[in-house]
């Protein structure tokens, strides 16, 4: 009929009731001793809970007890960071979102092997990207790069199609370790700010990183260091409940909510607790679709998932820090150093501060053992002329095992640097 007409809906209608009732958050330091509460009232949406534990990471806090409510389109978050004095950040930390001026973000994934890390950077530097800031990320063989780059004489953001095209090429070419790897080496760009510890969960989710066939082996990990992960049902209430019990460590939080979020599972009521050294989490979740997990397959895929999510952020190895003034070609040259002493990296993250460049590698030998005592006092004669160097974490070779309750740790000079530069 042509005089049906459908009712009209305002746009705006969506963000009413934000704006009839907008968020309350609420900062206590009286309640508890030693403990900040902070309470966060909220309508209900979707993500709204990795947002509020993402801000609270991000300014480096520790949460150590939470209370998660959000059944009848509301929300309720009482998470407690840790503190004597108040609100304090956790030493050391970064903000997962970088800023850095005008920069190319450039985001890379693939299979991972020694000295991948020093090839990705001699090529960029070749190529006369100079990299600002980088987080990489490694775990059961893959290898996960969020790079921010500039033009190394404008120091502004590249986009060029023909050098990108040209950077691409040539990164593909270098991951292209294994010609019969399905899984292709990816890389793509943007320009902008991008939350670096999500970035790379994605990727490392996207590539599959949790299945059978890439699993490391147990004796890869420290005993303390493995999770204990259960998909149990709530039926009285039409849950499905995830226990996770682990040793508690910063961003853990963050970490598993991050990957339940991007698996499409929304999370109703959770309760968070760390008693000593390790940590208690529950989550009572429905996929967004409402449904529960109901087959054995679907809770497989949840705790392989989170346990991937945990182990991705687990720094093992020799923890070494460096400073000097920042330069074009400053990472290929250090990166070139780690491998030509047969140094696999790990873990890494470079941050430019002001004209400081801090960059801090976690190393293995190049087959994935702990790095003896002669290697080190090697890195210290080469490395220790040209910038500051501080090794933390004392080498099986020369000391006994670190316990379960922690690592020792040594340090040759300048051990308060990085947080000078860092605070």
């Amino acid at each position: 009929m042509a005089g049906n007409s459908w009712p009209y809906f305002d746009p705006e209608y969506e963000n009413l009731s934000i704006r009839i009732n907008p968020p309350r958050v609420f900062v206590d330091n009286t309640t508890c001793k030693d403990y900040t509460l902070v309470k966060v009232d909220s309508v209900n949406r979707p993500g709204i809970l990795l947002e509020v534990v993402q801000i609270l990471t991000d300014l480096d806090l520790i949460i150590t007890k939470a209370y998660i409510s959000s059944d009848g389109g509301w929300f309720m978050d009482g998470p407690k960071g840790y503190t004597k004095d108040g609100l304090k950040p956790w030493p050391g930390k970064r903000v997962g979102v970088h800023s850095i001026g005008e920069h190319t973000a450039i985001e890379v994934v693939g299979r991972d092997r020694p000295g991948l890390l020093s090839e990705i950077s001699a090529v960029l530097a070749n190529l006369h990207f100079n990299v600002v800031a980088a987080e990489v990320w490694t775990h059961n063989r893959r290898i996960a790069c969020v790079l921010y780059v500039n033009d190394d004489t404008t120091c502004r953001a590249v986009d060029d199609p023909t050098r990108l095209s040209a950077m691409e090429e040539q990164l593909k070419h270098l991951l292209r370790g294994y010609e019969d790897d399905e899984k292709a080496a990816r890389t793509s760009f943007s320009i902008g700010s991008t939350h670096v510890d999500r970035r790379l969960h994605q990727m490392l989710f996207a590539d599959r990183d949790y299945e059978d066939g890439t699993l490391a082996t147990e004796t890869d990990y420290h005993p303390s260091f493995k999770p204990k992960i259960t998909v149990d049902r709530c039926e009285e209430k039409g849950y499905s409940v995830v226990s996770v019990k682990c040793k508690d460590r910063a961003k853990l939080m963050f970490d598993i909510v991050c990957t339940l979020t991007d698996m499409q599972y929304v999370v109703f009521h959770a309760a968070i607790s760390s008693d000593g050294p390790y940590a208690s989490q529950e989550y009572y979740i429905r996929h967004m679709d409402g449904c529960t997990l109901d087959t054995e397959g679907e809770r497989e895929r949840v705790v392989k998932c989170l346990e991937a999510a945990i182990r991705r952020r687990i720094s093992e190895g020799l923890s070494l820090e460096l400073c000097a003034k920042d330069r074009v070609g400053l990472l290929s040259e250090v990166t070139r150093v780690l491998r030509e002493n047969g140094l696999s990296v790990t873990r890494a993250g470079v941050t430019t501060v002001g004209e400081q460049a801090v960059n801090v590698f976690y190393v293995r030998d190049a087959s994935g053992n702990p790095v003896d005592t002669k290697t080190i006092e090697m890195l210290r004669k080469e490395i220790g002329q040209t910038m500051m160097l501080n090794v933390k974490k004392v080498p099986v070779s020369s000391a006994k095992a670190p316990e379960a309750s922690g690592w020792a740790k040594m340090s040759f000079f300048f051990g308060s640097l990085l947080e000078r530069f860092l605070a």
